[in-house]
This record gives structure tokens, C-alpha cells and sequence, in this order.
């Protein structure tokens, strides 16, 4: 496959009608080695996030043996791009066919849950022909916690009451030979108090359960980097999670995982994108909320952006986008920072967009063909170098580390 040195190069050579997805597979293969060699425990990549399989068999290639699936459709494509790995049924709320598929063919063992109705029936749905339980389960029950410490929230539609957990617990302990607690603190966490907070939660759980605890999961949040949502270092996660959990009452054997989704891929692509039309302060491009966008449009997520022409010379401005299509809620506020002279035709280069971009894209109203490419550059932002690579200037481009 062609690997192209940069977006500029993707432009000069393509000259694109429509959107072009960038992937950099150096860089997924970078935060997939982070998490191993880092945290102090096991990472499954949230498949949610983005379910390309040549991203799945570079995250694996590079560590990442665990894999967490929230759908059969998951399970099946997980399966088919990394046969080897260990898949994960990390969705409290599964049809019986979904886990009977899953534990029968697919070989899943591991399952999270609720409610001691989804207990039941993952319990129905791996017992065998002559209706023998399965002695092989791994069951973890979600405990609900706050996402107050989180960009998005993920508090309101899973997990147990803490007031309701130590009786789960209990009744889940006696149909697995592996009882787990597992909990998601909400998506792009900007500090680590949010995971002592939600370890706190697990304390009081087992406390009140009593019963041996086998393995923790702290489920994903692990932030990236965007204008105005620069997070501490990874590392300062990982520190406070691993002093924490050794000071759970659980089996000294207990492991600890983590599923990180937008933390292994946002760095993996950025999106080209033409501008179609300026409205004065508006840039009508060809993506959008219906497309790669929808975090940009729904919950105001500001990417980093680039203008792609070297024509370009005014100061930087701020820019609102519509999409290509005919919705008015087609579109994204920003601010998004470019040169004040950026006109119809002009190419920009929207960052970060490995994580749920590609994974969101519609074809609503006709639109949503994009071309993939491999280009050989640094990602706009990073959490895992130390160097400003990009050098072209703007207040967008953000290095931590």
C-alpha cells in the first residue's frame, strides 16, 4: 500500500472530491505499546471506538491481546481480524442469541451485567445441550458511577446502585468460577479523582458483599488531547488507579484491567475535508454531524484544525462548519481556528478523528464516501511524545508530553 509523507501530499496528488480518511497506523501502534508496557495492568481496546480490522490487528500486533465487544456484530468482526485475542461481552444489556453465539462459537467466556435478570440469562445461555452450567464463566457486575469528572457522561443508563450491588455480588458469585467489578467513569475523564472516585464506590460494594473478588475493571474514559481539553499525563492515571486498587479488599491474586477506546485510537486518523462554500464567518465543507463529525455537531467537540493551502496568509479566525447535508443540524459550532483568507475549494485537515469518526459515518441524504489513505506523519496531538512534530502554526496543535 502507498503511504503518503503527509495531508498535503493526499491534497497535491488527489485533488479529493470527497472526504479522505488519514489513518496512522504508527501511531496506534505507539499508544497500544503506552498501555502495555504502562499500566499496571490488563487493557482491552473498546472496539466501539473504531472497529477498523487493520486497526484491530496493529493494536494487537502491538499488545493489545484483549478486546472489549459490545454487540455479536463486534464479536464476529473481532474474531475474524484477530482470531487470537480474548474477546470481552462488555454490553450489560445482550439478547440470549447474542451470548449464546458468543460463548458457543466465539469461545467468549467474559460478560458484565446489571441486573440478576442478565444474570439469568447469560447463565441459561451457556449452559449446554443437556442444560449443564457452564464452569468456566468470567462475570463482572457494572457498579454505577459519576461522570462528573468527564466531558461526556455515562452515568444514567448501566450499572447497579450501590444500595443493590452487595446482593448482586453475592447471587453472581455463585455461577462463575470469576467475579469481577467493572465500572466506566464517562468518556474523555480531565482528571484522575474520577477513577478514586469511583474506587471508593467499589470499596463500599465489597464491603457490603463480602464475597472473594477476582479481578477489577476501571473501565475507559482515558482522555486524548483537543483544543480547550488538554488532561494531565496518562501516567498520573495509571499511578492513582494502581494505588488504589491495592488497597481494595479483594484476592491478592486480583487483576486489574482497563478498556480503553478513544485513548489507543483518536491519534490513529484525521479527516480531509474541501470547502464547499464561505458565509462569512461559516465554511460549508463535505462532512459532517451525519458523517465523521458527529462529536464536532452533537456535543460540541472541538477538533484541531489545519488549513492545507500554502496561499493562506491572514491571522488565525474563528469558524463555525455546516455539512454537506440538507439538515440544519448539519452542523458544528467550534470555534475552529483558521486563516482569515481560507475560501471555497481550500482543503483543511480536522485532527484527532481516530476515535468514533469513521466509526459514526452515515450515508444520509447521499452523502458519506470517503477514501482511506496511510500517511507517514505525527498525529496533530499527542499524549505520547515529547516534540512538537507538526510545525505548522496553530493555537489548535497541542503537545503534552
Amino acid at each position: 500500500m502507498h503511504i503518503y509523507p503527509d495531508a498535503t501530499a493526499v491534497v497535491r496528488d488527489l485533488a479529493p472530491d470527497e472526504p479522505v480518511i488519514l489513518n496512522r497506523p504508527q501511531a496506534a501502534a505507539r499508544a497500544a505499546r503506552f498501555f502495555v508496557e504502562k499500566f499496571p495492568g490488563k487493557s482491552l481496546y473498546a472496539v466501539k471506538a473504531n472497529p477498523s480490522p487493520q486497526l484491530l490487528r496493529i493494536l494487537y500486533d502491538n499488545g493489545i491481546t484483549h478486546f472489549d465487544v459490545a454487540s455479536i456484530a463486534e464479536v464476529r468482526l473481532a474474531r475474524s481480524a484477530v482470531p487470537e485475542a480474548t474477546l470481552c461481552f462488555m454490553h450489560p444489556v445482550k439478547t440470549t442469541r447474542a451470548i449464546r453465539e458468543a460463548y458457543h462459537q466465539h469461545g467468549v467466556k467474559t460478560f458484565s451485567l446489571d441486573t440478576v435478570e442478565e444474570l439469568e440469562k447469560i447463565v441459561a445461555a451457556c449452559s449446554d445441550e443437556q442444560g449443564n452450567p457452564a464452569k468456566d464463566l468470567r462475570l463482572l457486575v457494572r457498579l454505577r458511577v459519576s461522570s462528573e469528572y468527564s466531558e461526556l457522561s455515562l452515568a444514567s443508563k448501566f450499572g447497579v446502585d450501590l444500595a443493590d450491588a452487595g446482593e448482586l455480588l453475592q447471587v453472581t458469585r455463585q455461577h462463575c468460577d470469576w467475579l469481577g467489578i467493572c465500572f466506566h467513569v464517562g468518556s474523555q475523564a480531565m482528571t484522575p479523582f474520577a477513577y478514586v472516585q469511583a474506587l471508593e464506590r467499589v470499596r463500599a460494594a465489597i464491603a457490603d458483599a463480602s464475597v472473594v473478588i477476582d479481578m477489577i475493571d476501571v473501565g475507559g474514559g482515558f482522555p486524548s488531547v483537543y483544543p480547550g481539553m488538554e488532561p494531565p499525563p496518562l501516567e498520573d492515571y495509571f499511578s492513582v488507579i494502581h494505588r488504589h486498587f491495592y488497597e481494595l479488599p479483594i484476592a491478592y491474586n486480583a487483576e486489574l484491567w482497563c478498556e480503553p477506546g478513544r485513548a489507543l485510537c483518536a491519534e490513529y486518523s484525521s479527516l480531509i475535508v474541501r470547502v464547499e462554500k464561505r458565509r462569512g464567518e461559516e465554511l460549508y465543507i463535505n462532512d459532517g454531524a451525519y458523517g465523521a463529525l458527529y462529536d464536532a455537531a452533537h456535543v460540541e467537540w472541538r477538533f484541531p484544525v489545519v488549513a492545507l493551502e500554502d496561499d493562506l496568509r491572514d491571522p488565525l479566525e474563528e469558524f463555525s462548519f455546516f455539512g454537506p447535508t440538507c439538515d440544519d443540524a448539519d452542523f458544528m459550532q467550534g470555534p475552529f481556528l483558521l486563516p482569515g483568507d481560507i475560501k471555497a475549494d481550500d482543503y483543511i485537515e480536522i485532527g484527532m478523528l481516530g476515535a468514533y469518526g469513521a466509526a459514526m459515518k452515515t450515508g444520509f441524504n447521499g452523502f458519506g464516501d470517503a477514501q482511506q489513505v496511510d500517511v507517514a506523519d505525527e498525529p496533530m496531538a499527542s499524549l505520547y511524545r515529547g516534540d512538537r512534530a507538526d510545525p505548522r502554526e496553530s493555537d489548535n496543535v497541542v503537545s503534552l508530553r
